[in-house]
């Protein structure tokens, strides 16, 4: 007998994308399932036949207010603060009336919202982890950006770590004030738990959506973890998903290289598409740019010949076609990327990018730029070595093989179905 599901969450397309691809698998099954995030992504859902609910904040201004991304990127926590804390209660209600009568609800580490709820109705919840960063391991430590050196990116030692996280979580916890206000006034008893670290984690379990080639189970991550491969959203993807320019454009040279930031306008991207059609010519490679928003028929006809521009196209469609990939370290863009079986230049911006960027380094797929060290002669020095050298490709060849062994969709599936097995 099918079940009732809700998945919340808030962020970008690559936040997003994983849970609609496990949402479409559990209902191929026969269960029912709501996603419960931010209304601007309503028709994305929906047309996948997904059941939808709205939870506030609508995060849609991140993507049109250059000053408002940019605080939200200064730190993991500017978008805690200044956005998803404000609104708590209002997510909270939201929440509360989609999730009432439901058998499993399966949450983002950006919903604090979810645990309140899942408390306050007795009902069993899932944590996901959509990248290694999640965990905070210290027996396998994330990569960071360098505050007196922001051109570096280095991994801490295990105890360096651990004193940083521990100064972290001191740092913080009084941010999370809104979240201990909201269990008083629920009667839930109080927490020690702090909501950004030890309260991401649900004692039901937690499943890890990223390949073992990214990372692997260490001492320090929840007992009850699963990892299950990278959940890939196909659904949508079609040959005519690539427009008619774009097309002909892959059809009459050269594979290209494709430089993209994902589906947010990065406000400090600066001139990264300015930088990357030079390095492209310095190079004498072809270049596809993909910029997360409309581009101007006026700044098409400007770009020089063996470049082309579009907004958006799935990657599941473009990256078979690149000959290499240019991107911020997403992990949606980092697993794709991986999938096509090319090599990258990752010009990781904010969070889990930098992380994401040296676990690619080190399966020998990726070289790695900080952003601010991003320039058109660097650029072109760090793909030459891409695509001259033969152990990038080879390399990236054979991760892209492993990676399409995966089925992220059915293990993942599997493992919700298996939390909603009586004992």
């Amino acid at each position: 007998m099918g079940k009732r599901i809700v998945m919340a969450l808030f962020g970008t397309l690559g936040d997003l994308h994983p849970y609609l691809a496990v949402a479409i698998g559990l209902q191929k099954r026969g269960h029912e399932v709501t996603i419960a995030t931010s209304k601007m992504y309503r028709r994305e859902i929906e047309d996948q036949g997904v059941g939808f609910h709205a939870v506030r904040p609508d995060l849609a201004f991140l993507y049109n207010d250059p000053l408002a991304i940019r605080q939200v990127l200064d730190a993991e926590t500017g978008v805690m603060c200044r956005v998803l804390l404000p609104c708590l209660d209002e997510s909270y209600e939201d929440l509360l009336q989609v999730c009432r009568g439901k058998d499993l609800l399966v949450n983002h580490y950006l919903t604090l919202a979810l645990p309140l709820v899942a408390e306050t109705l007795q009902l069993p919840w899932v944590s996901i982890a959509l990248q290694p960063y999640f965990f905070l391991s210290a027996h396998d430590p994330p990569a960071f950006s360098m505050v007196n050196r922001p051109f570096r990116i280095r991994q801490r030692s295990s105890w360096e770590y651990k004193l940083a996280l521990e100064y972290t979580k001191r740092k913080t916890r009084s941010w999370m004030k809104p979240v201990d206000e909201l269990r008083g006034r629920l009667g839930l008893a109080p927490s020690t738990r702090h909501p950004l670290f030890e309260g991401r984690f649900s004692p039901y379990g937690c499943l890890a959506w990223f390949s073992r080639l990214l990372a692997s189970p260490q001492s320090d991550w929840p007992i009850l973890t699963k990892v299950t491969g990278f959940p890939f959203y196909d659904s949508r993807v079609a040959d005519t998903d690539l427009d008619y320019c774009l097309s002909k454009f892959l059809e009459k040279g050269e594979p290209p290289v494709v430089f993209t930031l994902g589906s947010v306008a990065y406000p400090g991207a600066g001139d990264f598409f300015d930088q990357s059609i030079l390095a492209a010519r310095l190079v004498g490679c072809r270049a596809v740019l993909l910029n997360g928003s409309p581009i101007k028929c006026e700044i098409r006809e400007l770009l020089p010949n063996g470049v082309i521009a579009a907004d958006y196209v799935p990657y599941s469609v473009l990256l078979p076609h690149a000959s290499a990939v240019v991107h911020h370290g997403g992990i949606g863009t980092t697993a794709q990327a991986f999938r096509a079986g090319h090599p990258m230049l990752v010009v990781p911006f904010a969070n889990d990018q930098f992380d994401n960027a040296q676990r690619a380094a080190k399966l020998g797929v990726a070289r790695v730029v900080h952003h601010r060290a991003y320039t058109a002669k660097r650029a072109k020095l760090e793909l030459t070595q891409l695509l001259s050298n033969s152990s990038y490709t080879s390399r990236a060849a054979e991760v892209g093989k492993e990676i399409r062994k995966e089925d992220g969709v059915a293990v993942a599936c599997d493992a919700v179905e298996e939390l909603m097995t009586p004992v």
